[in-house]
């Protein structure tokens, strides 16, 4: 099955959503905009409309069908990121704690998230300060990050 690609313009930059067999299987944030020769799938639309309307001060995009693809580690703390609430923040080490794990690995498997913004990885901070955002720790990355958690 080819791969579908939904973009929109938000206040983070370009959000494009990588959509196979109806299901998100990515969320890339840029400043590039998207090329006009890709093709796009209503699951991927509903989900750019969704972001949009939530970065805009509307309702978190729930319900959206996600595949992410990951280790049964990864999974797990994916789907735990999944369950907290707009506005609330725990740590890395919090999370590692409820998890049984270590916070090296829950920021490891935070880093993987191929799909921030719907897997919100945004909401787990480090206990001394922001931590990181889609693999990076500095930048325009950790300016992102701060903007979700302010917005939420």
């Amino acid at each position: 099955m080819e791969e579908e690609c939904s973009s929109c313009h938000t206040p983070l930059g370009w959000v494009r959503v990588h959509v196979e067999e109806e299901r998100i299987r990515r969320v890339i944030i840029t400043q590039e905009a998207p090329s006009s020769d890709v093709r796009e799938s209503l699951v991927g639309r509903q989900a750019c409309d969704a972001i949009q309307e939530w970065l805009a001060g509307g309702a978190w995009p729930e319900g959206l069908p996600l595949a992410p693809q990951g280790t049964p580690f990864q999974q797990r703390v994916w789907q735990r990121l999944q369950q907290i609430p707009p506005g609330r923040r725990v740590t890395y080490g919090e999370l590692a704690e409820e998890l049984g794990t270590g916070a090296r690995a829950v920021g490891g498997a935070c880093r993987a998230n191929a799909i921030p913004l719907l897997i919100p990885c945004h909401r787990v901070v480090a206990a001394n300060g922001d931590g990181g955002f889609a693999g990076h720790t500095r930048g325009r990355w950790l300016e992102i990050k701060r903007w979700l958690l302010q917005h939420e």
